[in-house]
């Protein structure tokens, strides 16, 4: 565990990536599996990943998200997109997925589809899609660790045109939303105003309240 807390320790929102430097694929690959195995509410998964590296695309997006240098200068662009809404098509496959990997079901578990069957889809379409989008960041943290373990600098942005980057992927023809983007790379020998400085946290005793 401490060895995790030191790459948390040296992990930071990189502003400046060096655009020599690939990521490996199989340090890619980690990063994005543990955003696949990150928790999610009732287990639905309502989020995906996509892994843009095509150079004209992220030329694209670039723009879309005010400029900001490691969009392209990193040589991956994860974006985590989520459910536009919750559907019963889309919880039934969840459901049958799990049934079908666990070698059947039982009541229990069936009466909580049908509990899910007879909310979620009911629900306001904007709502639902915001309760996906919190679980798109469950797996945005898990994946945000998993590169700090990696030695990979990611940078989370939320300051992009999600409209735009929906229509640059054609996400909203899937049923989904743009979240957030992390471009993937590593960071800049020079040119970083924030690389040399000091990591600052709230102290412990006053960001945990201990309840016995």
């Amino acid at each position: 565990m401490s060895e995790l807390l030191n790459k948390l320790e040296w992990r930071y929102a990189c502003k400046k990536m060096d655009p020599t430097k690939v990521v490996p694929q199989e340090k890619v690959d980690r990063i994005v599996e543990a955003a696949r195995l990150a928790p999610t509410s009732s287990g639905l998964q309502p989020f995906e990943v996509f892994v843009v590296t095509n150079p004209a695309v992220r030329e694209q997006i670039k723009p879309k998200a005010w400029g900001q240098g490691q969009v392209t200068d990193g040589s991956h662009l994860l974006v985590f997109a989520a459910w536009d809404n919750y559907t019963a098509d889309r919880i039934n496959m969840m459901f049958d997925l799990t049934n079908a990997q666990r070698g059947g079901t039982n009541e229990g578990w069936e009466n909580y589809r049908q509990m899910l069957l007879n909310n979620y889809p009911a629900r306001d379409e904007q709502v639902n899609f915001e309760h996906a989008a919190r679980q798109a960041y469950i797996g945005l943290g898990a994946s945000l660790i998993a590169a700090a373990f990696e030695e990979v600098d990611a940078t989370p942005m939320e300051g992009f045109d999600p409209k735009a980057v929906d229509e640059i992927l054609g996400l909203r023809a899937r049923g989904l939303r743009s979240v957030v983007i992390v471009p993937l790379g590593y960071r800049a020998s020079e040119g970083d105003w924030l690389a040399n400085l000091k990591k600052v946290r709230r102290p412990r005793e006053t960001f945990v309240t201990e309840v016995k």
